[in-house]
């Protein structure tokens, strides 16, 4: 019976070892192995960048600025639509390595060949809109932008202001960022030039006494 027991024990390590072998080369080829060639791996994700940009450039700023929930469910929606087109049939680590890759390698290019012509990079990201100047809303410009007067004001109230008529200048840049300059000092400004100005009264005052305890003396 002993000699039998250890058969049976031999035989079960063996389809265990067998097993655990064809489950490893299994799992190898799943994850290393690419059904696409190389160079489709590599093109795909080049393609989708190169459209994506194309199209954030001309449906405007404002998908960039993220002015309502809409704007931000479209770019959250963007990276499950294109995954496939950048992927394709593959699930393999390869893929995802090569795909990852091939994504950073054509942003890298990209940005160096806009740092390098100035004017190539001003063509693509567009010029900065102007939309509110001197306390007056360019309301021509809301509409280049599609940004409606309720967006506007959500805006300049993020910044610390309730009126446009309190705003100097309200430009969105090109990345989809706002700048907003103020109209009039804010109220520490204005405290610390009535705090100057006052020293300024007080050292006339004191000069002015000095000068007339002197001609006293």
């Amino acid at each position: 019976m002993a000699a039998w027991r250890q058969r049976i024990l031999a035989v079960l390590s063996q389809k265990e070892i067998a097993t655990m072998h064809d489950l490893l080369q299994t799992m190898s080829r799943d994850m290393f192995h690419m059904p696409l060639p190389i160079t489709e791996k590599i093109l795909r994700p080049v393609v989708v960048y190169l459209f994506l940009v194309g199209f954030l450039r001309l449906f405007g700023k404002r998908e960039l600025a993220q002015l309502n929930p809409f704007d931000l469910v479209v770019l959250l929606s963007l990276s499950n639509t294109v995954q496939n087109a950048m992927i394709g049939d593959d699930n393999s680590v390869s893929g995802g390595i090569i795909g990852a890759f091939s994504l950073l390698a054509i942003n890298w290019l990209v940005m160096w060949l806009l740092f390098r012509t100035p004017k190539v990079n001003q063509a693509l990201e567009g010029s900065a809109t102007t939309l509110v100047k001197d306390g007056m809303v360019d309301e021509a410009a809301l509409r280049s932008e599609a940004v409606s007067m309720e967006e506007l004001i959500s805006i300049l109230n993020k910044n610390g202001f309730d009126d446009p008529r309190e705003v100097d200048l309200c430009v969105l840049e090109p990345n989809g960022t706002f700048f907003v300059k103020a109209r009039h000092p804010s109220l520490e400004e204005r405290a610390s030039q009535d705090v100057m100005e006052a020293l300024r009264k007080l050292t006339i005052e004191v000069k002015e006494l000095r000068v007339a305890l002197g001609e006293r003396g």
